[in-house]
C-alpha cells in the first residue's frame, strides 16, 4: 500500500525523493523492520491476553517427562507471526504481483488450518487437536489449488521446470501432472515438517528464519534479469517482490524468537508451524528451488524422517515378531537427544548451527555451477 502512495507522490506531487522506494532491496529491509517491531510490541500485551484467556499447551503424556513444566505456556503465538508478516508485507510490497498474493494467502490458509488444530487443543483440553485426516484433507485442499493456479499462471517454461542445483545445464521438463504433485508434495511436506520440528523452545522459527531469508536471496536473483543471467539462475518475472515478504517473515520470525526462546513465553503452535512451513514451500517452487528447500532445510527433512522411519519400523517389527520395536529413543528426533542426556538448550543450539551450515550450502548453490 505504501509503495503504490510513494510512487503516487513522486509521480504526480514530482518529489523524486519517493521514487527511492522502487528498490525491491529497501523494501525488504522495511519489511524486516517493521514486522520485527510490530512482534516486539504487539507480543508482551499478546502473550498477557493469551494468559488470561488461559489459552495454555496441553502437553502429551507420552513425551518426554522434563516437558511437563511446560504444560500451561500460552500457545498460539503464531497468530502474532501470521499479523506481522501480513500487515508488513501488505504494507511494503507491490500489490499488482500475482507472486505475493500466492504466497501470501497460502501462508494464511494454513494458518487458518493451524489455528483451528490449536484451538481444539486448548478449549478440549486434546493434546492431538484436529484429527490427522482432517487435518491433511484441507492441506491437500490448499496444496492442489496452488499448484494448478501456478501451473496455469506460468508465463514462461522455466517456470514449470525442475532445476538441479550445481549443475549449469541439468534441467527437468515437467509435464502439468509431475508439476502439480511436485508442487503439491513440496508445500504440504514443509508445512508439516516444520510443525514436527516445532518441539522445543525456538527450535523450529530460527532455521525458518534462515531458510526464509536465503530464499528471499533466490527470489531476488530469480526476479533480476541480469544476476539471473550472470548466476544462471532461471528468471522468474515478478518473483523478486517475494524478497519483500521472506524479509518479513525472517523479521517476524525473530521477534517471534525474542519470547519463544528458553525458557519460552510463548509457543506458536500449529497456526505458526503449519503457515510457515508452507510459506517457505510456495517461495521454493515460485523461484525454482524445491531440491535447494530440501537441503537447506535438512533439519526439518531430518525432524520429519525420523517420525517416518520409527512408525514404519515399529508397524513393521511389531507385525512380524509381535512386539515393536524402535529406532529412536523417541521421534521426532530432537526428542531422541533428549533421552540421550542432550539439555534442551544444546539440542536447539546444535540444530541451529547444523540449520546454519546447510543454508550456507543452499546460498552456494548460486555460484557452484
Amino acid at each position: 500500500m505504501l509503495m503504490e502512495l510513494f510512487q503516487w507522490l513522486a509521480k504526480t506531487q514530482h518529489i523524486r525523493g519517493f521514487y527511492v522506494f522502487d528498490y525491491i532491496t529497501l523494501r525488504a529491509v522495511l519489511a524486516m523492520l517493521t514486522a520485527l517491531a510490530i512482534s516486539l510490541l504487539v507480543g508482551p500485551s499478546m502473550i498477557r491476553k493469551l494468559t488470561e484467556y488461559k489459552v495454555g499447551q496441553a502437553v502429551r503424556d507420552d513425551g518426554p517427562q522434563t516437558h511437563l513444566i511446560k504444560a500451561g505456556t500460552p500457545t498460539m503465538g503464531g497468530a502474532l507471526i501470521l499479523v506481522a508478516i501480513a500487515i508488513s508485507t501488505l504494507l511494503w510490497v507491490d500489490l499488482n504481483n500475482r507472486f505475493v498474493w500466492v504466497v501470501l494467502l497460502t501462508t494464511l490458509g494454513f494458518g487458518a488450518i493451524g489455528w483451528v488444530d490449536d484451538y481444539r487443543k486448548v478449549v478440549y483440553k486434546n493434546p492431538k487437536g484436529l484429527s490427522e485426516k482432517a487435518k491433511f484433507f484441507w492441506q491437500s485442499v490448499i496444496g492442489i489449488i496452488v499448484a494448478v493456479f501456478l501451473y496455469n499462471t506460468a508465463k514462461t517454461p522455466v517456470e514449470t521446470t525442475l532445476i538441479v542445483p550445481f549443475f549449469k545445464h541439468w534441467v527437468i521438463p515437467l509435464s502439468a501432472v509431475s508439476f502439480m504433485v511436485l508442487t503439491y508434495l513440496v508445500i504440504v511436506g514443509s508445512s508439516n515438517a516444520v510443525n514436527l520440528t516445532d518441539g522445543l523452545d525456538g527450535l523450529a522459527i530460527m532455521p525458518t528464519v534462515m531458510v526464509a531469508s536465503a530464499l528471499g536471496v533466490f527470489a531476488y536473483v530469480a526476479g533480476h534479469l541480469y544476476f539471473s543471467k550472470y548466476l544462471g539462475i532461471p528468471y522468474v518475472a515478478g518473483a523478486g517482490e517475494l524478497l519483500v515478504f521472506c524479509a518479513a517473515m525472517a523479521g517476524a520470525g525473530l521477534g517471534f524468537l525474542w519470547f519463544n526462546a528458553y525458557p519460552a513465553e510463548v509457543f506458536m503452535g500449529d497456526v505458526g508451524a503449519l503457515a510457515l512451513g508452507a510459506a517457505l514451500g510456495v517461495v521454493a517452487v515460485i523461484v525454482r528451488q524445491e531440491i535447494i528447500l530440501f537441503i537447506m532445510g535438512g533439519v526439518f527433512v531430518m525432524e520429519t524422517f525420523s517420525v517416518a522411519a520409527q512408525v514404519t519400523y515399529f508397524k513393521y517389527t511389531k507385525k512380524k515378531t509381535g512386539v515393536g520395536k524402535r529406532i529412536f529413543l523417541m521421534a521426532p528426533l530432537h526428542h531422541h537427544y533428549e533421552q540421550k542426556g542432550w539439555k534442551e538448550t544444546q539440542v536447539v543450539v546444535r540444530f541451529w548451527i547444523i540449520s546454519m551450515m546447510l543454508v550456507l550450502i543452499g546460498l552456494a548453490s548460486l555460484k557452484i555451477r
